[in-house]
């Protein structure tokens, strides 16, 4: 066993007040491809950005090749020879390959660049490499996956011992993924190089790397050799278990019926290019459909579509007995469509606005701007909803930026409850937030599906699906492949299962 060209030790980093990574330890071999998992929020990508310089680490140490370092930056993290292809390739798209690949090293007559010299040279790389492009060629002509090899090709012009590839290949097709695994794989046998590989496709972790390390919640889970470490475990060692406070909240669904008649929700054939794979769904009102599955198998993407947040390219959806056309954000909400999108910060809330203000934003604009909503019927509302929910601090004027996670999520809450929609899509809205706040939220949706309402609840928290759930949609690498209806299987041992089997039994 060679010993450790990277080794970190007793990492911390802190994020005004939050312990993103807590005493974290991770090695990287000379030649071996080593992948990062967890799921979101698990410390994988600041990890990351403490070793290449984007943060300083607060507690801990580094060492590369044996020797103490502490880069400032990136760019002293390269030229120690540890370069990063992350999933949006950062390079310019309007220069040539050739200028993309020896940009700041181009062959120079005099003060002039010398192109010519230039574009034998990149060619010559690329050769070496395996790659087939023309160089002339500007790097807009290529695919995304083309545009990651250009990338990797400058690492390795650099010298760099180490490369880190954080999501390469999630907006790649199966046969670019082949390509660019393939260009991995030769560089670790016949280079050396040694590879971070941040993946959320489970089959190609397990078909192109050597080791894993897995952190969970900012803590490291453990380190494994793939080989020793099967997929199910991977996956309850990623996901874990939920706090024991929210283990005594029963499965509040158990007592309603769902009504047995027509959906209220049909999509058929529904997908997206590169996003989701055509997938059916029906969800009936009073009914409560879960969609789980681990980070990047589609979740979001599925319910995005039916939000008419993202536009679907292939098969119909139906919403209350008629089919749907022209679908975006505000006919959806003027059908009674209602979505708390996952990133409540950007796409949900309007920092600067106050609570009250956050709160009536959709029952404003389905009155039309032009009607404003009398103030004395506002505060009324609004002290309704902040009691009702138990928004904390009770002040309705205070901006909703100074919420914690669980009260901004509340705010979020009351803004469609206040229009009394058919449908409730919540995109992870236990995310990030307290114990207490998370059972609240729990209890909530229960009580909505009880009064009639049709929810689609999206979480990577496998107990909170399974205990909100009437049934379970289960996605694995963008696809919807199982959907899970019976009591017996509403198991997060079941889902697990799914997972690994791609949808088959076992």
């Amino acid at each position: 066993m060679s010993a450790a060209l990277v080794s970190m030790t007793g990492i911390v980093k802190d994020f005004t007040g939050v312990r993103a990574l807590d005493g974290v330890d991770f090695t990287l071999r000379p030649g071996e491809i080593h992948a990062v998992m967890g799921e979101n929020g698990a410390g994988k990508s600041t990890l990351i950005k403490v070793l290449t310089g984007v943060h300083a680490h607060d507690a801990g140490e580094i060492l590369l090749d044996g020797k103490p370092v502490r880069f400032n930056s990136p760019g002293a993290a390269q030229a120690a020879g540890i370069a990063t292809v992350y999933q949006e390739v950062n390079l310019t798209e309007n220069l040539s390959v050739a200028e993309n690949l020896l940009a700041g090293r181009e062959p120079r007559l005099g003060p002039f660049i010398n192109f010519r010299a230039m574009r034998r040279k990149a060619k010559a790389l690329l050769d070496d490499l395996g790659i087939d492009l023309n160089v002339a060629a500007p790097l807009s002509s290529y695919s995304i996956a083309m545009q990651q090899l250009v990338a990797i090709a400058r690492a390795v012009d650099i010298d760099a011992k180490v490369l880190i590839l954080d999501e390469p290949t999630s907006s790649l097709d199966r046969d670019e993924v082949a390509v660019l695994l393939g260009l991995m794989r030769r560089l670790a046998a016949e280079r050396g190089t040694a590879m971070v590989f941040i993946s959320h496709f489970l089959e190609q972790v397990y078909d192109i790397c050597d080791r894993m390390t897995v952190l969970r919640n900012g803590k490291l889970v453990g380190e494994w050799a793939t080989a020793d470490l099967p997929e199910s475990e991977l996956i309850g060692h990623m996901l874990g278990r939920e706090a024991a406070a929210l283990e005594q909240l029963e499965r509040s669904v158990a007592g309603h019926e769902v009504a047995d008649e027509a959906p209220l929700l049909s999509a058929k054939g529904l997908g997206r290019k590169g996003s989701i794979a055509p997938y059916d769904l029906d969800v009936r009102r009073g009914e409560v459909v879960g969609l789980a599955g681990l980070l990047g198998s589609g979740r979001t993407e599925t319910v995005r579509l039916i939000a008419g947040a993202d536009r679907a390219d292939s098969g119909s959806l139906s919403f209350d007995g008629a089919k749907v056309a022209g679908h975006n954000p505000r006919t959806a909400a003027a059908r009674g469509i209602a979505f708390c999108p996952e990133n409540r910060k950007t796409e949900g809330l309007v920092g600067d606005l106050t609570v009250a203000e956050n709160m009536i934003l959709a029952m404003q604009a389905a009155r039309g701007w032009a009607r404003t909503i009398p103030q004395s019927q506002r505060n009324r509302v609004v002290a309704e909803f902040i009691d009702k929910l138990g928004i904390r601090p009770g002040d309705p004027d205070m901006p909703v930026k100074n919420l914690s996670g669980g009260n901004q999520q509340k705010v979020l809450l009351a803004r469609w409850m206040l229009i009394e929609p058919k449908l409730l899509i919540l995109d992870e809205p236990t995310r990030g937030i307290d114990v207490g706040a998370k059972a609240d939220i729990q209890k909530l949706v229960a009580e909505l599906s009880g009064e009639g309402m049709a929810v689609l609840f999206v979480s990577a928290e496998l107990d909170e699906v399974t205990r909100l759930s009437d049934r379970i949609a289960v996605l694995r690498d963008r696809e919807l492949i199982s959907v899970l209806e019976s009591e017996a299987d509403m198991t997060t041992e079941r889902i697990v299962d799914t997972i690994v089997a791609g949808g088959g039994s076992e």
